[in-house]
């Protein structure tokens, strides 16, 4: 594939797309904008923020999370995109926060002082089917209703549902090739057009989708992993690559294969 077409398929990238979303979360702005948006909190400071971060777990599965950010508080917050519904969602939450929360905390550390832990959690669609962009989840009392805290916070948030809200608008900009919102989401508008019309930024996202196809990285990343194995090959069908080459990168059935390709949308 050269460059050009490489350069054509870029524009059908996203930042709801992992790959899009890597080059997107490397300014740290970027990752505030977003975290404040859903947060509806313009005065929350992200300190420090990294991508693709790989947290190492010895005794079970690890995790490469998204975007991993600490704030000026000290509060910990990940941000999870997932554009299919090829896991379940809700456990592999549970299991990040787990995870997250173990990574973080120091041996011998007193349960107090464990950092609060938020993950916000974008999907393409809305799994819980109750009609709204974001849901909070609450852990509640059942006898009472009485809602308490443990330090973990969960939202939700779908690109599904058109409210009208701040957030709504900005699952649009994640999800639509031609969105963009200048004077609500500034940072947001910019990187996404840079890495889309940009000539240099264009360059980049090539050299990103370059480095996908390598056989190699893709069986390094892939081995054993049913949902990423799922969640690759959309990546790179919706890149171009052919249906034969995504069978043989991801060593998934031929006819999983073609039920992704079938519903996504062709290029013009």
């Amino acid at each position: 594939m050269n460059s050009e077409t490489y350069a054509k398929r870029t524009k059908l990238l996203n930042p709801i797309d992992d790959d899009f979303l890597k080059k997107m979360a490397e300014d740290i702005l970027f990752c505030q904008e977003v975290i404040r948006t859903i947060l509806e909190d313009d005065t929350l400071i992200v300190f420090e923020s990294h991508t693709q971060h790989t947290i190492k777990n010895l005794q079970g599965r690890s995790v490469i999370l998204d975007i991993l950010c600490k704030s000026g508080t000290g509060r910990i917050i990940n941000v999870e995109v997932q554009k299919g519904n090829y896991v379940n969602h809700q456990k592999r939450v549970r299991y990040h926060a787990s995870c997250i929360t173990a990574n973080i905390t120091d041996t011998g550390s007193k349960f107090q002082d464990i950092p609060d832990l938020c993950i916000i959690y974008i999907s393409k669609s809305d799994f819980f089917s109750e009609g709204k962009t974001v849901y909070h989840i609450d852990r509640i009392i059942r006898e009472t209703g009485t809602i308490v805290e443990n330090g973990l916070q969960e939202i939700y948030v779908n690109a599904a549902n058109k409210d009208g809200s701040n957030t709504s608008k900005l699952m649009t900009i994640f999800t639509e090739s031609n969105a963009y919102d200048d004077e609500l989401f500034p940072i947001t508008s910019k990187r996404k057009r840079y890495f889309k019309e940009d000539e240099k930024g264009v360059a980049e996202m090539c050299a990103i989708m370059d480095e996908i196809r390598e056989e190699g990285r893709l069986e390094g990343k892939l081995e054993g992993k049913e949902e990423m194995r799922l969640e690759m090959a959309e990546n790179l069908l919706t890149m171009g690559f052919s249906i034969s080459k995504v069978i043989q990168a991801t060593r998934l059935l031929p006819e999983t294969v073609q039920a992704i390709a079938d519903k996504l949308p062709q290029p013009g």
